[in-house]
């Protein structure tokens, strides 16, 4: 079984930082596919950010330029370093990864096995 923790949610000022983490418990060496998803209630879950073992990423239209996911293999952790925070940024944030995806690019809720249990972000204006 995959326990998934993320750490790193909390409340900032609109323009300010916040850095996320998320380790997955196992396997090591697992070659984790990774990635951040964001929901706000009554809303759809969107994906925020990916990251495949190859280090190479993607990431939604919001998030670009403002947003970074970076990763260590070898510890199956994942960064998620967010800037120039909006109050649209608000919502609670959840890790998400499948293990031994290699180097496939995950960007859909369903391609991911296992999840976290979310940390909350608040920027307020």
């Amino acid at each position: 079984q995959v326990q998934v923790v993320e750490s790193g949610g909390g409340s900032v000022q609109a323009g300010g930082s916040l850095r996320l983490s998320c380790t997955a418990s196992a396997p090591s060496y697992g070659n984790h596919c990774m990635g951040w998803f964001r929901q706000v209630p009554g809303k759809e879950r969107e994906g925020v950010a990916h990251i495949n073992i190859a280090g190479k990423t993607t990431y939604s239209e919001s998030a670009k330029g403002r947003f970074t996911i970076s990763r260590d293999a070898v510890k199956n952790t994942v960064w998620l370093q967010m800037s120039s925070l909006k109050p649209e940024d608000t919502a609670m944030y959840t890790c998400a990864t499948k293990p031994f995806c290699w180097t496939a690019m995950l960007t859909q809720a369903t391609d991911y096995e296992y999840w976290g249990q979310g940390t909350q972000v608040t920027v307020s204006s």
